[in-house]
Parts: C-alpha cells; structure tokens; sequence
C-alpha cells in the first residue's frame, strides 16, 4: 500500500499543493515552519480522519478558508483508489472515494493505513492515560474499521449520561431539577455497559496482540536490552476476575456501575467505564512513567510504533511510514537503528529540517519544502 499522489486545497498552510508520490521513501527537508509536517500530517488525517498533531479539525484549515480539501492516490495490490476528505469545522466532514460520496466519512477510515512517529510520540509514556486510551483506540479502528463506530457512540453515550448525572445528582440535594433524570439513568446504564463491554474487549484483545510486538521492538532499539525487559498490561477501572468475554464484560461494567452509583451521582460523572482504564508500561518492574530515563522513554516510545507497525502488517498490509521530525529527537545510534529498521517498508515518508539529519539508508526521492512551494530535487 502507498500513496502515488497527494493534493491539497487551503489545508493548514496550503492555498493548494500537489506532490507525487511513490514507494520506497519520500524526504521532505525544509526549516521549521514552512509546511513539510503539513503534507505528511494531511496523509495521517485520511488513515484516521483525525490529526497527530491537533485535538480539533480548525487548525486543519487555512486561515480565512471555510474548507479544507484533501485527496490521496492511493495504491493496493495494483489498483489505484482516489480517497478524499473535505473538512468542515463545526459541521460534519464530507469523504468520496473515487468521487463516490461515502455516507458517513467515517467510512474512509482504514482505507489507508499509517503509523507515525513524531516527537510527540514521549506522551505516549509520560503523558495522561488518555494519551495511551488514545493510541489504543486508533489502532484498534487502523485493524477493525468498523470499531470507528463503536468509539463514536461510545463518546456520545459517555457525554449523555455525564450530563444526567448532573441533573440527577441536583435533583437528589434537593433542586429543582427534572426529577425523571434518576429514572432515564438506568437506560443510559444499559447502553455504557453494552458499548463499554465491547470496546473492553477488543482493548484487551489487542493489548494480548500486541505484548509481544513491544518486547521485540524494545530490545531491538534499546541497548543492551532483552525482549523480556518491557511489557505492556491493560489495567480497567475495576476488576475483571478473568473476564474476557463481551458479554461477560457488559455484565460487570453494569454490576459495577450500579455499585458505584452513589459516588458518580456525587461527583456527577461517570466514574467506571473505558474512559478510565489505563496502559500500563512497564521495564522490568516498575512503571516507565516517573522512572525511566529520558533515553529509555524513548525507546519504549518507539517500540510502541514498531510494534504497531509489525502488528498491523501482519495483518497483510504494509502501513505508510510517517517519520516526522523524530531523527532530529534521537542520538546518533538511535536513529541508524530506527531508519534499518523501517528502509524495508513500501512508502516511508521522512520530515527533516535539514538533509542531514536523515539517514543514508534512507535515501530516496528529495522536496525541498518552504515559501508555500513543494519543488522535487534533482
């Protein structure tokens, strides 16, 4: 899989852009500032309808543009597919594919897949739970489109019922609240254990897929380091007592919902659920966060996004590589070993501020990237 053209219209920088691409890898060299994160970050944004670098679509589109357009060639087994999004903040996006427009666009999701490093990618280790929630969540909807769904209403089902918790927990201390807010919760109950229920699953079973993956990628990127050293554990927000099963899970999350019923109508907020588990990362027996060194943090860092890499190809397909800005992050031995690990993949696509700081073995096509221009050197 990779993409054989990119176009974009007043996307972040861009008034408009054209770049051709093709396999092996593509380095786009330019200083900081003049767009060449744009360009791969706009490719990331069709594998996930979601930025790398950003929570919202508004700073997706250029500034005093309504729109922003983004178009893809993309190439699988020989056939050439035209995805397309066009993001409308504040409205929903529309998504063709072949010019075709697709009901949802969340339908485009997994269509193309990537995995990027960035140097964003420490939060992974050092960052919020929901950092890790969140590198979960897309890989699961990379693996299993349809998972996009289920995260959707997953989301909405959480917004509602906080807000008739709200309205419960006042109605209870005596306002004047609708009173029938207690009576819908239960309803509302039922819905986060049996949407909950399955994205624990698939959590669960993905973190089993994964371990193995880590261990590897760590020993292969840290010195010294053996595949037994880093590990990876899913941890709930209660306990499971071996429960794996969708329809097992459904029926804990609601037992322990009901539980703790009196403590979300206090704090008016739902306290259990998949919004509150946690990844677990670990180098022998203590946890990365708060204790690993700079360097080892990013180490794991980068084993997490090989293993994610190995992962989804052993699925079948080659994901894109993104390795935006992440050379100008690593000492010298670090990067030789992530560019020999990664010059194997069909498309890598490289950021860099300046052509040295990519890898010889990573030699291939070259865009010099500044003044709103994408110029291919000779």
């Amino acid at each position: 899989m990779y993409v054989s053209h990119l176009s974009l219209h007043d996307f972040r920088s861009y008034t408009s852009a054209d770049v051709e691409l093709g396999p092996g890898v593509t380095a786009f060299i330019g200083r900081n500032g003049q767009g060449k994160t744009n360009l791969v970050e706009a490719i990331d944004y069709l594998s996930r309808l979601a930025s790398h670098r950003v929570a919202s679509d508004a700073p997706l589109v250029r500034a005093g543009a309504d729109q922003a357009v983004v178009r893809a060639a993309v190439v699988r087994d020989g056939r050439t597919a035209v995805l397309e999004v066009e993001i409308n903040p504040g409205r929903s996006n529309r998504a063709r594919v072949n010019r075709s427009p697709l009901p949802r666009s969340r339908e485009l999701v997994g269509l193309v897949r990537t995995v990027v490093f960035s140097p964003e990618d420490l939060t992974l280790v050092k960052g919020d739970p929901s950092d890790r929630r969140k590198f979960l969540d897309d890989l699961l909807v990379l693996r299993a489109p349809r998972l996009a769904g289920v995260r959707s209403d997953y989301d909405r089902i959480l917004k509602q019922r906080n807000s008739l918790l709200k309205t419960a927990g006042a109605a209870r201390r005596g306002s004047s609240a609708q009173e029938g807010a207690l009576s819908t919760l239960g309803v509302w109950d039922a819905h986060l254990a049996r949407v909950g229920g399955e994205l624990l699953a698939e959590r669960l079973l993905l973190v089993d897929a994964l371990r193995p993956y880590v261990g590897k990628a760590y020993e292969t990127v840290a010195r010294g380091a053996t595949r037994d050293d880093a590990d990876i554990t899913y941890r709930p927000s209660f306990e499971l007592d071996g429960q794996t099963s969708r329809a097992d899970l459904t029926e804990a999350l609601l037992a322990e919902v009901e539980r703790r019923r009196n403590d979300e109508l206090d704090r008016g907020l739902s306290l259990v659920g998949p919004h509150r588990d946690e990844l677990l990362c670990t180098l022998g027996e203590l946890p990365v966060k708060g204790y690993a060194s700079h360097g080892e943090s990013w180490s794991f860092a980068l084993a997490l996004r090989l293993a994610s890499y190995d992962l989804l190809r052993s699925d079948g397909d080659d994901p894109i590589l993104i390795l935006d800005d992440v050379f100008a992050e690593l000492d010298s031995e670090r990067r030789a070993q992530l560019a020999e690990l990664v010059a194997g993949a069909e498309q890598v696509l490289v950021t860099a501020a300046v052509g040295a700081d990519v890898p010889e073995v990573l030699t291939g096509t070259r865009y010099a990237v500044g003044g709103g221009e994408v110029v291919r050197e000779q």
